[in-house]
């Protein structure tokens, strides 16, 4: 196994979990949880994160692909799993092999799946219907209650149900929306989070009226889980803060720790002298006499190459700057004249215990999130589980 490596903490991950379903508790409510799975677990592996998420007591599992999805049911994943992007009429009959649970936002889309249904059986591919999965297949209708995305407006949620009750092939397992600024504290932004609420619950309370069976409801994302109780619903759908970062601006602020740690080693020391410099463009240029050690890791692994001069690695708990510009495969760190480290030691670049920065701290220094951070650590890191 190589130098560089990301430890998945599932542990932590567990315990992130634990740690919101606390926090709901504590406000007198118990929403089942939906995890997200997505783009690989956002870069945490899908199939560890996905089993450890159902030990930990999630009911639901999430994905944004098709293929991801299958990918859950190949390795013998029961539990009901959310496909939260919209697929094409190609993929809808492998929608019904694998007994996915589509989110529909138009009559064109449900009237497409029904007639999917006509051709594959539900369960077909992987051999097992999951409990009370009947024979329609089950959809939740989505609703666009200001994310400007998918989803059908909220006034015409009733047609649209009614559409699907119609189709004898389907069936409605909930009704769910997305929020757009729920992680922010702004009071504009918690404002418009509320108005959000308001148009979900009144599409509820509408089609209850009609005598419509609404499902599940689910609005919450991870700053609605957090911030908005009245979001709750019967299901949240709490994304990155399960892998440890809430945004600074969601309140309350709550102990979800990083479940990923990316790792290396020193595999070179040299020295370099006052006035040489080290890598592309020779952006760097040594003010005295140092030592430079160079890490088998670079931006075709998920670093950044925004970072070349603006990141620091930790090493036997110092940190140290990074020197020159990240290369596709290595990256150099100034380790100073008389460095107390040596060849093959650990290296943490993120994730770790402090002083070592987190996913978070890097995304801010290159202006960006760190969902895209994590979902960056390319396949040829491999992955390392600890439990």
């Amino acid at each position: 196994m190589r130098a560089t490596q990301a430890i998945i903490h599932l542990d932590v991950f567990k315990k992130n979990i634990e740690t919101l379903r606390a926090h709901h508790r504590a406000n007198g409510a118990e929403p089942s949880i939906c995890v997200p799975v997505k783009a690989d677990a956002y870069g945490h592996g899908a199939i560890p994160a996905a089993k450890a998420a159902l030990e930990a007591g999630a009911r639901h599992l999430a994905v944004a692909t098709v293929d991801e999805g299958a990918q859950l049911r190949d390795a013998g994943i029961r539990a009901p799993i959310l496909l939260l992007s919209q697929c094409v009429p190609a993929e809808m009959e492998a929608v019904w092999a694998y007994s996915l649970t589509p989110l529909v936002s138009d009559t064109q889309a449900a009237a497409l799946f029904a007639e999917a249904g006509k051709q594959t059986a539900l369960g077909a591919i992987y051999g097992e219907v999951p409990p009370k999965v009947t024979e329609k297949l089950p959809v939740f209708i989505k609703i666009d209650t200001g994310m400007g995305r998918v989803g059908c407006r909220p006034e015409d949620a009733p047609a649209l149900a009614g559409f699907i009750e119609q189709t004898n092939a389907l069936k409605i397992a909930g009704i769910i929306t997305h929020f757009a600024v729920s992680d922010s504290s702004k009071e504009e932004n918690i404002a418009y989070t509320n108005t959000q609420i308001e148009r979900f619950s009144a599409v509820a309370e509408t089609l209850k009226a009609r005598g419509i069976q609404t499902g599940i409801l689910s609005a919450a994302n991870s700053g609605g889980s957090v911030s908005h109780p009245k979001s709750w619903f019967d299901m949240v759908r709490p994304g990155i803060i399960l892998y440890g970062y809430q945004d600074a601006g969601s309140l309350p602020a709550l102990k979800f720790k990083p479940v990923m740690e990316l790792v290396t080693q020193i595999v070179f020391t040299k020295t370099v002298r006052k006035g040489e410099s080290v890598s592309y463009g020779r952006t760097w240029t040594a003010d005295a006499d140092t030592v430079i050690g160079v890490l088998p890791l670079g931006y075709a692994d998920g670093l950044p190459r925004l970072l070349s001069g603006n990141f620091s690695v930790c090493i036997n708990g110092v940190l140290y700057p990074l020197a020159g510009r990240i290369c596709m495969d290595q990256c150099m760190v100034n380790l100073g004249a008389h460095p107390e480290v040596e060849r093959w030691d650990k290296v943490t670049i993120f994730g770790g215990a402090k002083p070592a920065l987190n996913a978070a701290d890097i995304a801010e220094r290159i202006g960006t999130i760190p969902y895209e951070i994590t979902c960056g650590i390319s396949k040829r890191v491999p992955r390392v589980y600890a439990d």
